[in-house]
């Protein structure tokens, strides 16, 4: 019986694309929840004794943190997800991001036991981001190694769809806790959101461990050319590939960070739109785009994936002003119309294929490290610091045009990146 579920779940791309989109949800659920936090609690709760836009600065800043792990988390479980397989760190890193997260709902605040609170966030904050860094890799390479050759885009944007679905879900989250009494919210209530990620992770952890492994990693097992080293080969066969996958996040990368966390506080402070507003106008725009993520992966299955994430870059550039002409009007209406223009049709057009697109970069003995270093560094640049960064230039500047002008930029720089994408792709 266990037998013939395993030759099912290896003939049958589709069941394993949709457990990597199950997956990836509940993961990102809980990275995400973190970014909704540190928005809307972490400030006043681990952050008490600075001003209001040094506390917001200091939970963005604790909020990128978990990019700086990130990278090692891809080298980790890349190396040993190339040489034992993609299966077993699939499941390690679900567990590993659910401890975390699950820490993050019993960890006192400030008040509670001072300053080795804000600490304590910033240790569990570098496991997620540790577990994360193994966790995109694995889930992209199990449903592409399964997927037909000529189907791969739209089967690698299934845990894509993932993403956006974590994030529907830690927004609902922090939607419900929102109405409850402010002191009640700060108290205890930001803590459930954390807590029900234990439900999660053991919903994921059945998913998974019901995979087979690679079909790809297993042919390389088989014929004994696993790597000894895959960090060292992936530098050494593949380092401009590392690069071009790296720096082609950013028009996806840069303005998805400011949607999701900076304007969950621009929006209120700056525009004067309630909190739970911008949550339901970004829960609606996301719920769009987990359905925009695999139709937009079949376009690029047929004319190209870099043409697609070519086109994902200029759309961001072009849309990057009338987006926050937008949130800057405080209607409602504009502001719904401005998370579809970026958090749904830009983000599919400059995300779907990209798991498709570095999966492709790589030969399969050191896939999932390069895949994992290109996505994770890429984050670390370019995700990671973008809240603070928007943040600081508001403060600096005092005005929404220089973070368009930030947004710009990232996509000129992922537009170019892709022209110099290697000739095997």
């Amino acid at each position: 019986m266990v037998v013939e579920q395993q030759q099912a779940a290896r003939v049958n791309p589709a069941r394993v694309a949709f457990a990597s989109f199950v997956g990836t949800a509940i993961e990102w659920y809980d990275f995400f929840l973190f970014g909704s936090a540190a928005t809307l609690v972490f400030n006043t709760q681990f952050f008490p004794t600075l001003s209001p836009l040094a506390g917001t600065l200091a939970a963005f800043a604790t909020f990128g943190v978990a990019f700086v792990a990130r990278p090692l988390g891809g080298i980790v479980f890349g190396h040993f997800g190339d040489r034992l397989g993609r299966k077993r760190m699939l499941i390690l890193s679900l567990l590993l991001m659910g401890g975390g997260t699950v820490a993050i709902g019993v960890l006192p605040t400030y008040a509670q036991i001072g300053l080795a609170a804000p600490l304590l966030l910033v240790l569990v904050r570098l496991i997620q981001g540790f577990a994360v860094g193994g966790e995109w890799g694995g889930a992209v390479l199990m449903a592409v190694e399964h997927a037909p050759p000529r189907r791969r885009a739209f089967y690698g944007s299934w845990p894509q769809a993932g993403v956006p679905a974590g994030l529907v879900l830690s927004a609902a989250a922090f939607l419900a806790v929102q109405q409850l009494p402010k002191d009640q919210l700060l108290s205890w209530g930001w803590r459930l959101p954390f807590l029900a990620s234990a439900v999660l992770i053991a919903v994921g952890f059945y998913v998974r461990s019901r995979l087979s492994e690679s079909p790809e990693f297993e042919q390389v097992s088989q014929a004994r050319e696993v790597s000894k080293f895959p960090l060292k080969d992936t530098l050494r066969r593949s380092l401009r590939s590392v690069l071009v996958g790296l720096f082609a996040q950013a028009a996806s990368n840069i303005p998805f960070y400011v949607v999701t966390v900076f304007v969950l506080s621009y929006g209120p402070g700056e525009a004067g739109i309630s909190r739970s507003t911008v949550l339901t106008c970004l829960i609606v725009a996301s719920l769009l785009d987990i359905a925009a993520v695999p139709l937009v992966a079949v376009l690029a299955d047929r004319i190209g994936r870099r043409n697609v994430l070519l086109a994902g870059a200029v759309y961001s550039a072009l849309a990057a002003f009338p987006f926050f002409w937008l949130i800057d009007s405080g209607a409602p209406a504009a502001v719904l119309i401005a998370m579809f223009l970026f958090a749904c049709v830009g983000h599919a057009l400059s995300y779907s294929a990209m798991a498709g697109f570095l999966a492709e970069l790589f030969d399969a003995e050191h896939r999932y490290t390069g895949v994992s270093v290109a996505y994770q560094v890429g984050g670390l640049i370019t995700s990671g610091p973008a809240p603070f960064i928007a943040a600081a230039l508001f403060a600096g500047f005092g005005g929404s045009w220089v973070i368009s002008l930030y947004i710009v930029l990232a996509c000129a720089i992922t537009f170019t990146a892709l022209l110099f994408t290697p000739r095997r792709h």
